[in-house]
C-alpha cells in the first residue's frame, strides 16, 4: 500500500526541517525526560514534546519547574500552557535555548486547566489565543506551534476558523486532537475533521487521536491527508510504534510486533531510569501507571499487573518480570 507518507517522510515547520512526519504528543505525567529518551531509541528523527509546562509556574519558579531534558532528546518541543501573553513570552524566553519548537497548549480539557482559562478554554477566546501566538512569534526565533481540539463541544466546533486565525497570527504548524473538549478522551476521533482542516489551512497539520498501531496510522493518513501524525496514548508502553510506522514509511513493509523479551527489556530500562531520576521508592510508585501498557496482551496480564502495582521492592519486581518472561505466553492482539 503506497501512501503519501511513503513518498515523503519529512516535514518543515517554520525554519526547522524534520526527517520524520511522526511526533510524540505531550502527555501529562507520561512524557517526562525518561519516556522521551526511551522513545528516541526507536526513532532518531521524530518530534518529541514535553509534558505541558505552566507558564506562570515557570516564570515564578524556574528551578522548581519540570525542565529536565537532554540534548539527545532533540528534536524537542517544549509545550507551554497559559493565557497571559506577557507571562507566556517570559516563559518562552526561559526555555528558548533548550527548545527546537515551542508549542502552545490550546487543547487540554481537564477541569483545573479549563477553569483557569488555559488549554482548550482558549478556543472560547480566539483573539486572546491569536495575541499569544503573535507575541511569541514576534519575539522568539524558534518555530511556534499550537495544539487544539475541534471546539468546546459539538455545538461549538470552531476549529477551522480558529486555526486559520492562529496561522494568520504566525503559527508554524498545528496538531489537531480530533475530539471536542466535552468529549475529553472518550468517543471516536473525527479524522474527517482533520481532513477538513488540512483543506482549509496552509501550515502543516498533525493528526492526533486514535493512532494506536500501524494500521490506524496508515488509515489516518489516507483519510486526513495530514502532514504528520502525533501519537498520544498509543505510545504508552509501546515506543516500538514509532519504529514500526517509520519503517513502513520507508519500505512499505510491516515489521513484526516486538516479542515479549524485548517488551520486558524496555520496561526494565524504563523503570531503572525512572528510579535513577526520582529515587527508588518514588520511581517505583511513579512507574506503576506503565505496567498495564507494557504487558497488555500476555496471558494473565491482569494478575501480573495487580502484583506489580502493589510491589515496592525492586528485587521482587524484577522477579515478577522474570516470571512473566518464563511463564507467560506472548499473545499479540
Amino acid at each position: 500500500m503506497k501512501t503519501k507518507a511513503l513518498r515523503n517522510n519529512s516535514i518543515k515547520i517554520g525554519n526547522l526541517r524534520l526527517d520524520s512526519i511522526l511526533a510524540a504528543a505531550p502527555l501529562a505525567g507520561i512524557t517526562d525526560t525518561v519516556e522521551r529518551q526511551i522513545i528516541r531509541k526507536f526513532s532518531k528523527n521524530c518530534l518529541i514534546t514535553t509534558e505541558m509546562l505552566s507558564s506562570e509556574a515557570l516564570v515564578n519558579n524556574p528551578r522548581g519547574a519540570i525542565l529536565e531534558s537532554t540534548p539527545a532528546e532533540s528534536p524537542l518541543a517544549f509545550q507551554l500552557v497559559g493565557h497571559k501573553p506577557d507571562i507566556m513570552l517570559k516563559a518562552a524566553k526561559i526555555i528558548e535555548d533548550r527548545a527546537d519548537i515551542i508549542d502552545i497548549n490550546m487543547g487540554c480539557p481537564v477541569n483545573k486547566v479549563f477553569k483557569g482559562n488555559d488549554g482548550s478554554a482558549l478556543m472560547k477566546t480566539p483573539e486572546l489565543a491569536a495575541l499569544i501566538v503573535k507575541t511569541l512569534k514576534d519575539n522568539i526565533e524558534k518555530p511556534i506551534t499550537i495544539k487544539c481540539r475541534l471546539g468546546i463541544n459539538s455545538e461549538n466546533k470552531n476549529f477551522i476558523e480558529f486555526v486559520q486565525l492562529m496561522q494568520h497570527s504566525g503559527a508554524d504548524a498545528v496538531t489537531l486532537h480530533a475530539r471536542t473538549r466535552s468529549q475529553m478522551y472518550n468517543g471516536k476521533a473525527d479524522w474527517d475533521a482533520i481532513k477538513a482542516l488540512k483543506q482549509n489551512v496552509d501550515i502543516p497539520v498533525f493528526a492526533n487521536g486514535d493512532i494506536v498501531d500501524i494500521d490506524s496510522a496508515i488509515k489516518c493518513l489516507e483519510i486526513t491527508n495530514a502532514d504528520g501524525l502525533a501519537i498520544g496514548r498509543g505510545m504508552i508502553g509501546n515506543p516500538f510504534l514509532f519504529r514500526e510506522i517509520e519503517h513502513f514509511m520507508l519500505t512499505g513493509e510491516k515489521l513484526p510486533p516486538p516479542n515479549l523479551s524485548e517488551k520486558m527489556s524496555v520496561l526494565t530500562e524504563h523503570l531503572n531510569q525512572e528510579i535513577a531520576l526520582r529515587g527508588e521508592l518514588n520511581g517505583i510508585k511513579f512507574f506503576r501507571k506503565f505496567y498495564s501498557y507494557y504487558i497488555f496482551g500476555i496471558k494473565n496480564a491482569a494478575i501480573y499487573r495487580g502484583r506489580l502495582v502493589r510491589e515496592e521492592n525492586y528485587d521482587n519486581i524484577i522477579s515478577i518480570l522474570n516470571e512473566i518472561i518464563t511463564g507467560a505466553e506472548d499473545v499479540h492482539i
